[in-house]
């Protein structure tokens, strides 16, 4: 096996050129050059997607979250960057046969802010309209309050501000990492706490996906940038995504954190009006495995199935006896 120390060369990085997309390639770049120690160069390469093209209806329409990352996928496949650095939210559960994820960064605030006059939800205006591009916030918009006229507002962040402040939209719900990487952070009226508005999968951490068939000495790069709770959390809630075969079409929030006591997770499907929400939530004694963060996800995300299908569907609830459901 080669030794990084031994390497010196140039690694070709992906990224969509987004201000916010740029800002976390050029810290991914940061950390390669700190962790070689100057001994490994970085260049970035960057892609308008299919889903920066579309801004005119919304992305399930279009079809989904890989927008985001098909022409980067694409570009690895060619050979023409070796690594890719993707908000993590944005990536696909199921990867193409010749990517995996390599590196997860620490995970920056992961709750979401309001934009706008006010700093809290319960503030509003009634019949105020709020901007959203995003199925998890609109649904859980109207889960909070059914009175506010939710619009869709696409476009990175710098767009969204601009809409605003054009008066298209009284408020606009931004993440907390985005405005923190972006240093705008000041422009949020309020941050919204976890339990208001529970973020999306992956929310806050930035993942990044080499070729299967990568030089060892880039896996070894790759691997040494890796956070540890980072990755237990994005294990977590994309098996929860997973196994609720989430996507951009589907309004689902989910949230993994690790305790002094061991960790603790929640998870929640919405109907698209608000009108419904299946929520579950799980805890684990002890540090966790990497096994274990994933059982757990992948249980959450059967308990909510399941609670949809019983209401939906009319499917006959299991015999449980005098034993209460914890999720319930």
């Amino acid at each position: 096996m080669t030794s990084q120390r031994a390497v010196s060369g140039t690694v070709r990085i992906g990224t969509r050129g987004s201000p916010l997309a740029l800002a976390q390639a050029n810290m991914f770049a940061a950390l390669i050059a700190e962790a070689s120690h100057g001994r490994i160069a970085t260049v970035l390469h960057t892609f308008t997607t299919t889903g920066d093209k579309i801004l005119d209806r919304p992305l399930q329409e279009a079809g989904g979250k890989g927008l985001f990352t098909k022409e980067l996928d694409r570009a690895q496949e060619l050979g023409e960057i070796d690594i890719a650095v993707h908000s993590l939210k944005d990536v696909t559960v199921t990867l193409p046969d010749h990517l995996y994820l390599a590196t997860f960064l620490e995970r920056e605030d992961p709750r979401d802010c309001l934009i706008g006059p006010v700093g809290s939800l319960a503030d509003l205006s009634h019949g105020a309209v709020v901007g959203s591009s995003s199925l998890r916030r609109q649904a859980q918009l109207l889960a909070a309050r059914p009175d506010l006229k939710v619009v869709m507002f696409r476009g990175n962040v710098q767009t969204r501000l601009r809409k605003l402040a054009e008066g298209e939209a009284q408020a606009t719900i931004l993440a907390a990492a985005g405005l923190r990487r972006l240093g705008m952070i000041d422009k949020a009226a309020g941050i919204l706490e976890i339990d208001e508005m529970l973020p999306a999968a992956g929310q806050g951490i930035i993942g990044a996906t080499l070729r299967m068939d990568a030089p060892d000495w880039l896996k070894e790069l790759a691997a040494k940038l890796d956070n540890e709770e980072a990755r237990l959390a994005a294990l977590a809630e994309r098996a929860f995504l997973r196994k609720l075969d989430g996507s951009c079409r589907t309004p689902i929030a989910a949230h993994f954190r690790l305790t002094p006591e061991g960790a603790e997770m929640a998870g929640e499907l919405l109907a698209e009006d608000g009108s419904r929400r299946w929520r579950a939530e799980g805890l684990i004694e002890g540090r966790p495995s990497a096994f274990d963060v994933e059982v757990l996800g992948s249980a959450l995300g059967e308990d909510v199935a399941a609670e949809r299908a019983y209401e939906q569907e009319g499917i006959p609830r299991p015999d449980d006896g005098d034993e209460e459901d914890a999720d319930a």
